[in-house]
């Protein structure tokens, strides 16, 4: 059964962008980057960054359904804890100096909600999707899946390899590549420094093969983060991109019990 798709918070505040007192808090954080300061400061980090990041899941959200797009944004599950996880890190500081939020790739139902089955795939955060990211300095939109598990990695190196000519159909669809190509398109991240076992050194997408996260992004300046307008620079940017994480949305079903020959059919 499809989950409906969920009402906006009525007294939420309807996003007007950030405000550059936001970069100079976290600005702030970096040079103060201790429980007693944070505790101290914590309703500027809720006023600044915390409530405007909701209301932008929000307006997503609302922006997804109606353009029937298949992302989602839920202003309580897509925003990141601005606390660290220190248990495995030599870094002890206990809090992030910046702010992001993710966007599940999910298909809509015939009556425009996010599958069921789509979202609880993307709990984890590790299924293909949209990512928006801010701190001082570093403002950018991007998507894809980063540090995707070897067998992902697996499916993906034997689709470009069986049918090159399907991936770069996908990767290089002029609308994606408008809106990212003059950074790279897909390919951000990290790669291997050799083409992985299997495939022989010299494989015409050698590239491709070596990489080891499926990402792509662009940077946004802090004039458009703190514009009222940024919600549609988003949705239109993950518009763009939705072909090319429906292919690797289709890689990961492969890699987790689907079917992996539908790969090259990824575009309807």
């Amino acid at each position: 059964m499809a989950t409906p798709t969920k009402a906006p918070d009525a007294h939420a505040a309807a996003f007007e962008g950030f405000r550059p007192e936001a970069m100079q808090f976290l600005a702030d954080l970096a040079a103060n980057n201790e429980r007693a300061w944070f505790q101290a400061h914590k309703r500027e980090y809720e006023r600044l960054l915390k409530e405007p990041l909701e209301a932008l899941c929000v307006a997503l959200d609302e922006r997804f359904a109606a353009r029937r797009l298949p992302f989602g944004a839920d202003p309580a599950k897509s925003p990141f804890r601005i606390y660290r996880d220190v248990r495995f890190s030599r870094d002890k500081s206990p809090y992030k100096t910046n702010i992001g939020a993710s966007f599940p790739y999910q298909e809509r139902t015939d009556t425009g909600a996010a599958d069921g089955a789509a979202r609880q795939a993307a709990a984890d955060r590790r299924g293909a999707g949209g990512y928006f990211h801010l701190e001082p300095g570093t403002v950018f939109i991007g998507g894809g899946i980063w540090h995707p598990e070897p067998a992902r990695l697996a499916v993906w190196r034997a689709a470009l390899d069986r049918d090159p000519a399907a991936v770069h159909a996908v990767i290089g669809e002029p609308a994606f590549m408008a809106e990212f190509g003059a950074f790279g398109g897909l390919g951000l991240g990290d790669r291997l420094k050799r083409v992985p076992a299997g495939f022989r050194p010299d494989h015409p997408e050698a590239e491709l093969l070596k990489l080891k996260d499926l990402t792509f992004g662009r940077r946004l300046s802090d004039e458009e983060a703190f514009s009222s307008g940024l919600p549609d620079l988003l949705v239109d940017a993950f518009a763009a991109s939705a072909g090319v994480l429906r292919f690797i949305a289709r890689v990961d079903a492969g890699a987790t019990g689907g079917n992996p020959d539908k790969h090259a059919a990824c575009i309807d």
